[in-house]
C-alpha cells in the first residue's frame, strides 16, 4: 500500500512537493512569525510575503476589515526590503524549513524592481524561486494599471525577471482579467514556470454608519470564501490556454474547497484568508486530502487535476459560455 505522502506528492517544477497544499502569500511572513503554532514542514511549501526593493512601511491602520462573506485589505506590501530579506529571512528559512518548498514572493513598482529584487535575491540559500506578484490591487505600476492586466507589460517583467534567473518562476495573475487566454500566453511565453491564479478581487467595504470605509487606505483587496468561485473559474478558464502547472488560490478554508481547485485544473493550492482566522487551516486541509485520497482510492492526487465535468462544455471555456 502506498505512502499517503506518496499519493499526495507531485513533481513539479523541477522538485517534489510531498503534498498540493501551500500557504499563500501574505498570510505566513516569511515563516518564522506562524512557526509557533503550526509545522510548516507538514504542508507542500510556503509563499512569502512580497519582497520588494525598499523597506515598506504599509499602508494607514486598520489595514484588515471582515464582512460577512470575507474580508478586504490593504497593508501595502509592508516588508523589511529585499537587502534584509536576504540577510535576515532567508537563512531562517534555510535552517528550519526542510520538506515544504519555499517561493518567495516579488513586487514591483517597475520592471527594473522587480529584476533588481530578484538579482539580490537569487544567489542566496532557502528558497525554491520565485513567485511573480504581478496583480496586486493595492500596489499597481507607476502610471497605470497592475502587470497582470496587461500582457504586454506582464510580458515585459516575466521576460526580465527570466534572464536573472534559473530559479523556477510563477506568474501571479488578477481575478479581474476581462480574457485569461492573452496574458496566459504572455506569461508563459516569456518564461514563467508555472501560474498562480487568482490575487484578491478590488472591493469596498463600508460601514453604514459612518459612511467611511472600514480599513485606512479606503479600498482594497477581497478575499476569503467570496472569491473561491472566481478562483475557480479562473483556473479552469486559464487550463485551456496553460502549458505549465496551475496554481490555485482564493477562498481556501476547507478540504472541499482544496479539491474544486483540483478538479478546475491546479496542481497546487495555496491557503490564504483562512490562516487569519485558523493559523492551523493549511494543515487541516492536508489531513482532509490525506482522507479524501484514502476514500476514494485515488492512486496519486495529479489524477484529479482538471478532471472537473462541465455539462455541455466539450471541454472549452468558450463553448461552455455559449
Amino acid at each position: 500500500m502506498r505512502e499517503k505522502a506518496t499519493v499526495l506528492g507531485q513533481e513539479l517544477l523541477g522538485t517534489t512537493f510531498q503534498n498540493p497544499i501551500l500557504l499563500a502569500a501574505g498570510t505566513c511572513g516569511f515563516g518564522e512569525e506562524v512557526s509557533e503554532v503550526m509545522e510548516l514542514d507538514r504542508l507542500g511549501g510556503i509563499v512569502t510575503k512580497s519582497v520588494t526593493l525598499e523597506p515598506r512601511a504599509g499602508n494607514p491602520a486598520p489595514r484588515v476589515g471582515e464582512f460577512r462573506a470575507g474580508m478586504v485589505n490593504s497593508v501595502g506590501l509592508a516588508n523589511p526590503g529585499a537587502e534584509s530579506v536576504r540577510r535576515d529571512r532567508l537563512p531562517w528559512l534555510r535552517d528550519r524549513v526542510r520538506k515544504a518548498r519555499v517561493l518567495v514572493s516579488v513586487a514591483g513598482h517597475t520592471p527594473d524592481e522587480f529584476l533588481e529584487v530578484v538579482s539580490i535575491l537569487d544567489d542566496a540559500d532557502g528558497f525554491l524561486g520565485f513567485e511573480i506578484n504581478l496583480s496586486c490591487p493595492n500596489d499597481t505600476r507607476r502610471g497605470g494599471l497592475p502587470f497582470a492586466l496587461d500582457p504586454g507589460e506582464a510580458a515585459r517583467v516575466m521576460q526580465g525577471v527570466r534572464a536573472r534567473t534559473e530559479r523556477p518562476l510563477l506568474a501571479k495573475l488578477a481575478p479581474n482579467t476581462p480574457d485569461f487566454g492573452p496574458v496566459v500566453e504572455a506569461v508563459q511565453d516569456a518564461g514563467a514556470d508555472g501560474i498562480t491564479l487568482v490575487n484578491t478581487l478590488p472591493g469596498l467595504v463600508l460601514d453604514p454608519e459612518t459612511g467611511e470605509p472600514i480599513i485606512g487606505a479606503g479600498a482594497g483587496g477581497m478575499s476569503g470564501p467570496a472569491l473561491r468561485a472566481v478562483g475557480v473559474h479562473a483556473v479552469w478558464r486559464a487550463s485551456h490556454h496553460a502549458r505549465v502547472p496551475l496554481v490555485g488560490v482564493g477562498g481556501v478554508a476547507r478540504g472541499t474547497d482544496a479539491i474544486q481547485y483540483l478538479l478546475a485544473g491546479a496542481s497546487l493550492v495555496q491557503v490564504g484568508s483562512a490562516s487569519f482566522w485558523d493559523p492551523r487551516s493549511a494543515g487541516r486541509v492536508v489531513k482532509w486530502l490525506e482522507e479524501y485520497v484514502g476514500r476514494h482510492a485515488v492512486e496519486n492526487v495529479s489524477k484529479l487535476v482538471g478532471t472537473a465535468r462541465l455539462p455541455g462544455s466539450r471541454g472549452t471555456p468558450q463553448e461552455a459560455d455559449d
